[in-house]
C-alpha cells in the first residue's frame, strides 16, 4: 500500500511558511517524501516567482503524486486580503484555520498521510478567537471523535537525529508547572511516548529516561522530594508493566553522547528542560511531533519569523525535518496496521 502525501499547512501567511514551503518542495521533489500545501495558490505563486522556482499547481490530493516531481502541488484556501510578508493580519485568520482543517480532515479520510504545519501566530488568531493554547491542542480536538487504542495525548515531542524529549508540561510558568508534576501525569506522558516509539518509530522495545525535577535529581532528598514522592513511584509502576523506563536522572548529566546511548528518548518535565538540549544539540533540524493522536502530526521547531519573511532569507531544515519525520512515521503506522 503506498502512503498518500502529507497535508502541509498555511502557517501565518505572513510569515516564512511561503517560503519554506517552496524550499521544501525544491529540495524534496525528486524524492519519496511527497505533500501538497493547503494554501493560497496566488500568493505561493509570487513567493515561487522571488525564488526562481515553478509555479505552483492546483490539484486534489489523489493527484498530489503525480504532480510533485514538476510543482509544489496545491489544495487552494483563499486569503480574505493579501499578505504583506511581515505585517500580520488577523483578517486572515480564518484561512490559516481553515487550512488546519483542512488537511486534519483529509488525513482523517486517507486522503492524505499525516499533516505538517507551518508556523502560526497565537496573537493573530486569538484576536479572532480562537479558543485553543496552539497547534497541538487544536489538533488534538479536531482528532477527538477519531478512534485511537492505547493512551491518548497530545504529547509534545521534540526530536532531532541526536535526542528526543518528551514534555510533562509544556506551555505554563514554571511555578505552575511544578504543581502540575504529578505521578499521574508522568506515568501517562510515558505511556503515550512508549506507545509511540513502538508505533511511529518502530521500536519493539523503547528505552524511556526520566528527568529529575531537582539538582542532582534530589541528592536522596536533601535537595527536593519530587524524585523520591513523585517520579521514583511512577516509574516502578511503569515497570511493573513491563516498560524499559529509568531514572529518575540528573538533568545536568543525562544529555551527553554516552548517556543518550542509553536511551530512546528523554521524558523532561518542564518546558526548557526539554528543549534546550534539543536546541542545543540541532537548532535548525528539531521537529515537534505530536503523540498519542489518531493522524500523524509533526511542525518545524520555530515560530513565524516575520522579521525575514519575504526576504529569501529564511531556512527550511526544519520544516523538511518535519516533512521526513513525518512520512517515517506514517509508514511506520501503515507496517504497524498491516
Amino acid at each position: 500500500m503506498t502512503r498518500p502525501p502529507l497535508a502541509v499547512t498555511l502557517g501565518d501567511p505572513a510569515g516564512i511558511g511561503p517560503e519554506i514551503t517552496l524550499k521544501a518542495w525544491a529540495a524534496l521533489k525528486d524524492r519519496r517524501h511527497s505533500f501538497i500545501a493547503h494554501a493560497d495558490p496566488d500568493q505561493l505563486a509570487a513567493a515561487a516567482r522571488t525564488l526562481n522556482l515553478p509555479a505552483p499547481r492546483v490539484c486534489a490530493p489523489e493527484e498530489a503524486e503525480t504532480v510533485f516531481s514538476d510543482a509544489l502541488p496545491v489544495d487552494p484556501v483563499r486569503l480574505p486580503v493579501q499578505a504583506e510578508p511581515g505585517r500580520p493580519d488577523p483578517e486572515n485568520a480564518s484561512a490559516v484555520i481553515a487550512s488546519i482543517e483542512r488537511a486534519v480532515a483529509n488525513t482523517l479520510e486517507g486522503r492524505t498521510g499525516g499533516v505538517v504545519t507551518n508556523p502560526v501566530s497565537k496573537a493573530v488568531l486569538y484576536a479572532r478567537g480562537f479558543a485553543f493554547p496552539g497547534h497541538t491542542e487544536f489538533v488534538a480536538h479536531l482528532t477527538r471523535e477519531a478512534p485511537w487504542i492505547g493512551p491518548r495525548g497530545p504529547v509534545m515531542m521534540l526530536a532531532a537525529p541526536e535526542l528526543k524529549t518528551v514534555l510533562v508540561t509544556i506551555h505554563m510558568s514554571l511555578r505552575d508547572a511544578l504543581s502540575a508534576i504529578t505521578r499521574e501525569a508522568v506515568e501517562h506522558t510515558a505511556r503515550v511516548t512508549l506507545g509511540a516509539l513502538k508505533r511511529d518509530f518502530g521500536l519493539a522495545k523503547p528505552r524511556l529516561a526520566v528527568a529529575g525535577l531537582n539538582p542532582h535529581a534530589g541528592e536522596g532528598g536533601a535537595l527536593g522530594r519530587e524524585e523520591i514522592e513523585i517520579l521514583a513511584p511512577a516509574i516502578e509502576t511503569l515497570r511493573g508493566e513491563g516498560h524499559h523506563v529509568t531514572g529518575p536522572m540528573p538533568p545536568d548529566t543525562m544529555f551527553h553522547a554516552e548517556a543518550r546511548a542509553r536511551y530512546d528518548a528523554a521524558l523532561c518535565l518542564y518546558h526548557d528542560q526539554g528543549l534546550i538540549p534539543v536546541k542545543t544539540l540541532n537548532f535548525h533540524g528539531g521537529v515537534n511531533a505530536t503523540l498519542g493522536l489518531p493522524i500523524v502530526r509533526t511542525s518545524p521547531d520555530h515560530g513565524t519569523a516575520f522579521d525575514i519573511a519575504g526576504k529569501g532569507l529564511a531556512r527550511a531544515d526544519s520544516l523538511i525535518a518535519a516533512i521526513k519525520l513525518a512520512s517515517i512515521m506514517a509508514e511506520n503506522r501503515m507496517k504497524a496496521a498491516s
